[in-house]
């Protein structure tokens, strides 16, 4: 494979970005090819060769990873909604993604980010209610009080505060956060493994 235009590399994740943004969905190859000026043989190798830079993430004909491409100097960012998580028992997270959210960095910072929709009612003294939208920040650090995501042994996840370790079991306390239905409330597991920290609300009403 020739050597490939870093310039052009740029122009083709700003596009993507630009497309992602306004469409919520991943521009074809050939989409791609007609606002370059190139062939879609070369768009193809071109999307290949940024894949292998991680410019940005392609499989399968199209582009699979959002998050890994940077924002325009629009000051937005897509964040992928990826379904719906329990805010009382665990279940397993969705992993296909619905859309794609655009959002102003302005307003909710910048970082790796995805959005689950609220289910159930153990997280509403948290102001967080069935159907909302929560804006997770992908880290794998918490700190006690912070709300997360966190799995199970099992691999199931749910969305709760966590409280610390318990100082008998030395199990990491995951807590709800309704005193009047479920007053005291906790799930405890013995490995805690963190899949992001709730950083925003965005409510229906």
């Amino acid at each position: 494979m020739r050597k490939k235009n870093i310039e052009l590399m740029e122009k083709i994740r700003a596009f993507a970005g630009d497309y992602y943004r306004e469409h919520h969905c991943s521009p074809a190859t050939r989409e791609i090819a007609r606002a370059m000026g190139i062939s879609p043989a070369c768009a193809y190798n071109y999307l290949v060769a940024m894949n292998a830079r991680g410019m940005l993430s392609y499989e399968d004909g199209h582009i699979s990873s959002i998050p890994k491409i940077e924002k325009t100097e629009t000051g937005y960012f897509s964040a992928p909604l990826v379904g719906s998580i329990r805010c009382g028992d665990p279940e397993r997270e969705e992993e296909q993604v619905e859309m794609y959210v655009s959002l102003p960095e302005a307003l909710f910072g910048k970082g790796r980010f995805y959005l689950l929709r609220a289910a159930g009612d153990s997280m509403e003294d948290a102001d967080i209610s069935d159907g909302d939208l929560v804006l997770i920040r992908k880290q794998e650090e918490c700190e006690i009080g912070d709300i997360v995501v966190a799995l199970d042994g099992n691999n199931e996840n749910t969305l709760k505060i966590y409280a610390g370790i318990d100082a008998d079991s030395q199990k990491a306390v995951l807590r709800y956060a309704n005193e009047k239905k479920y007053p005291g409330e906790t799930i405890t597991v013995d490995r805690l493994v963190v899949q992001g920290v709730a950083k925003h609300v965005i409510k229906t009403f």
